[in-house]
């Protein structure tokens, strides 16, 4: 996903909640309904989320330091993390605290009865263009990919919290114009309460999502199965290696990826040939995979010793070795599990 993609999908959204924000808190001043301050704080959430988003991008362009040998790309992902909390206390829980208020005080809206419905179409057309930003950005980078597996496996975070966010946005104000609307005919305030509850919940719903795929790259993933066949085709596809004896990959930011490798030499090649080799491959993997900025190739002479040591398991080796792994397959991977 590139950067410039998904900046300005989260200024698009930025201007578009600012705007909303304002004239949404204009309407519950003047009306005092629950579901208006509900989404007004919603908006103001979602402002405040796309300031994080933009500053985690440019926090992230740091240049690598002794501290952080790797760089700062990951800080994208804390940003993000961010975000999901405050989707969640900002405007979850706050939307749930305004309609169990609101449920036991009652209360119609009894002036300026027009000005909700006024708003909350107005907030609509505003957040559809918001939208369909965001929607355009995506499928420029998410190719035949459905929305959720884009959403779930986008190593890149803003788009993916940007259509979540702006698709509750969508959401939660059709449930409050739903609210707004059957207060203004029965003259009951118990339906702004509903309305205001469903937002809440919507939410909540949203911020679990983000909280739950932002942990997935904050801990760390892998590159997907497409690459890794990309990668194991680069290393292999010459006459410098003789097998990749096993191989692990790791994001360290959206637009980096690390390939750490061991790989199986000819015994009798010289040192001076060897090196000349992995600069070869290393030139492949990144041809291949343009992310693959940081390459590790470590050469070695196959064994099933040499195998073992680098898959991480508990299990004993055929030579009855305890505590050294068994010996793996190269390219061994999993899709991200992001629960």
């Amino acid at each position: 996903m590139s950067a410039s993609g998904g900046t300005k999908a989260v200024v698009a959204a930025l201007f578009a909640n600012l705007g909303i924000a304002v004239t949404k808190f204009v309407a519950f001043f003047l009306t005092s309904s629950s579901s208006m301050l509900a989404e007004s704080i919603h908006s103001v959430a979602d402002s405040g989320n796309q300031a994080l988003l933009l500053l985690g991008g440019r926090r992230a362009k740091r240049k690598a330091d002794l501290s952080h040998p790797f760089g700062y790309g990951r800080e994208r992902y804390v940003y993000a993390f961010i975000v999901s909390i405050v989707l969640f206390s900002v405007g979850g829980l706050f939307a749930l605290y305004e309609a169990y208020h609101k449920w036991h005080e009652g209360g119609g809206i009894t002036s300026w009865q027009w000005v909700p419905v006024t708003v909350l179409l107005i907030a609509i057309a505003l957040e559809s263009r918001s939208f369909s930003v965001a929607v355009k950005e995506a499928n420029l980078v998410r190719g035949k990919s459905s929305w959720v597996e884009f959403v779930r496996r986008a190593k890149a975070p803003e788009l993916p919290v940007v259509l979540l966010e702006d698709l509750g946005a969508l959401v939660g104000l059709v449930l409050a114009l739903g609210g707004v609307s059957m207060t203004l005919i029965t003259g009951d305030g118990i339906w702004d309460a509903i309305g205001t509850g469903c937002i809440g919940v919507l939410l909540v719903v949203i911020a679990v999502v983000l909280a739950i795929e932002t942990k997935s790259l904050l801990l760390g993933e892998g590159a997907e199965a497409s690459d890794l066949a990309r990668i194991e085709e680069a290393i292999t596809g010459g006459p410098e290696v003789e097998r990749i004896i096993h191989m692990k990959t790791l994001y360290l930011g959206p637009d980096e990826l690390m390939v750490a490798a061991k790989i199986g030499v000819p015994a009798e090649e010289s040192a001076q040939l060897v090196a000349r080799s992995i600069n070869v491959v290393e030139a492949r993997i990144r041809q291949a995979v343009p992310v693959a900025r940081v390459v590790y190739l470590e050469p070695d002479i196959f064994s099933e010793r040499a195998a073992a040591a680098g898959t991480g398991a508990a299990a004993e080796t055929a030579a009855g070795a305890p505590g050294v792994a068994a010996p793996g397959t190269a390219g061994e991977t999993a899709e991200p599990n992001r629960s």
